[in-house]
């Protein structure tokens, strides 16, 4: 149980650390723009596949967000990299739960599907 939860940790870190590089200087455009993907898709309520669907429901979160850090990994210069999971680390023991972002996230999603709803009215009638 307390591998699991060093593994969930350090998905959190990587998740923050990615945050940090898409704010940062030294990273190339496509490396923020894939990274910001990530990580709304990492803290996202809304998922490709509902965890609901049995199995499927959490395969995505188990297979998605891993392999989108791992291909950003790949994009980002690996100094950098570490320059932003250090700061990721230290920040870690200072946030608290960004209720925020997560209002900003679901408010988006709202705003989506109300504009999906709309053209598919407009498509009807």
């Amino acid at each position: 149980m307390e591998r699991w939860r060093q593994q969930v940790r350090q998905l959190k870190t990587e998740v923050a650390a990615l945050f940090i590089a898409a704010r940062h200087p030294g990273v190339p455009w496509y490396a923020k723009l894939l990274a910001v993907v990530v990580v709304a898709y990492a803290l996202s309520p809304v998922d490709l596949i509902p965890d609901f669907i049995p199995v499927l429901g959490l395969l995505d979160d188990l297979v998605l967000v891993p392999l989108g850090i791992l291909l950003v990994r790949r994009l980002i210069p690996p100094a950098v990299l570490d320059e932003c999971r250090e700061r990721a680390r230290q920040e870690a023991h200072l946030r608290k739960k960004n209720w925020v972002a997560g209002a900003v996230i679901i408010t988006l999603w709202a705003l989506l599907a109300l504009l999906l709803v709309r053209w598919l009215r407009l498509q009807a009638g």
